[in-house]
């Protein structure tokens, strides 16, 4: 008798474990995080002790959110493999997300000692710096993660952020340059230098900076408030109230208020135009 092979009859159960850990590490790859996530866990049933699936699955689960559920399988990887640097840097990220500073600083501290090259655990560390206030250290971190890999505008971006901070605009300036040479598209930095160069009182160049920004992003409202600020430093009325309203017509709730207490308007708000456009 003739029988017809039914694929669908396969038990999938009986796939070797070694190829639902392959399959999670692909669908990883290509951004599938939930699939990932359930083939790690079936690979994890038959082999608990695997360290690197942990660490795989620790990171398909904080690409979802689930910062705390991350935060437990990059600890199970650590209980396995106290040395595993990725898990390390993991569980950094994890607990900078959740808005734990002081415990991501201490766990990527924990993954650069095993890894000094790796150039994002030294943009993350740096980031976490931010965070909590501590520029210094912020610019240490970036200055490290610049020199692994000196492409990394995000790095460049919020080294400036850490400089301004202390208040070196120069180099903050400088720092923002390179931005701009590895991505000159990016809307944000020729906003933050806007923002410098106002504080420099370089007001011709910052509005240029300003511009540059809404070349590439019209919709910024970051950018007309900047613009707004720098001409009401210069007490110009007319320019200023023009590009306020601008910003306000994109973000009328946070530009109104920060018009109202942002001290660049203080020369120019008793007058009545600035004063009719906020009320």
């Amino acid at each position: 008798m003739n029988q017809t092979f039914d694929a669908s009859a396969l038990d999938t159960s009986a796939l070797d474990a070694n190829t639902w850990l392959s399959q999670g590490t692909a669908l990883f790859v290509v951004g599938r995080f939930e699939g990932a996530v359930s083939r790690f866990d079936r690979f994890l049933k038959t082999h608990p002790n695997h360290s690197e699936a942990w660490t795989k699955r620790g990171y398909a689960l904080h690409e979802l959110g689930f910062q705390a559920e991350a935060i437990a399988s990059f600890d199970r990887a650590l209980h396995l493999n106290p040395k595993d640097a990725l898990a390390w840097h993991g569980r950094g990220v994890a607990y900078a997300k959740q808005a734990h500073y002081q415990e991501a600083i201490a766990s990527l501290e924990r993954s650069l000692k095993l890894n000094p090259r790796d150039h994002k655990a030294w943009y993350n560390l740096g980031y976490a710096y931010n965070c909590i206030y501590k520029y210094r250290d912020a610019v240490y971190s970036f200055d490290r993660a610049v020199e692994l890999r000196s492409d990394n505008y995000h790095a460049w971006y919020n080294r400036a952020i850490s400089l301004a901070s202390l208040q070196r605009y120069e180099d903050s300036l400088h720092s923002l340059n390179r931005t701009l040479q590895i991505k000159p598209s990016c809307y944000y930095a020729w906003n933050y230098r806007g923002v410098i160069l106002t504080k420099m009182a370089r007001y011709s160049e910052a509005i240029e900076s300003f511009d540059q920004s809404l070349r590439h992003r019209e919709d910024n409202p970051e950018a007309w408030f900047g613009k707004a600020s720098a001409y009401a430093l210069q007490q110009d009325v007319e320019m200023a109230v023009k590009y306020l309203y601008r910003a306000l017509i994109l973000s009328p709730n946070l530009y109104r208020v920060m018009a109202q207490t942002n001290p660049s308007f203080d020369g120019i708000r008793h007058c009545q135009a600035f004063q009719r456009l906020l009320h």
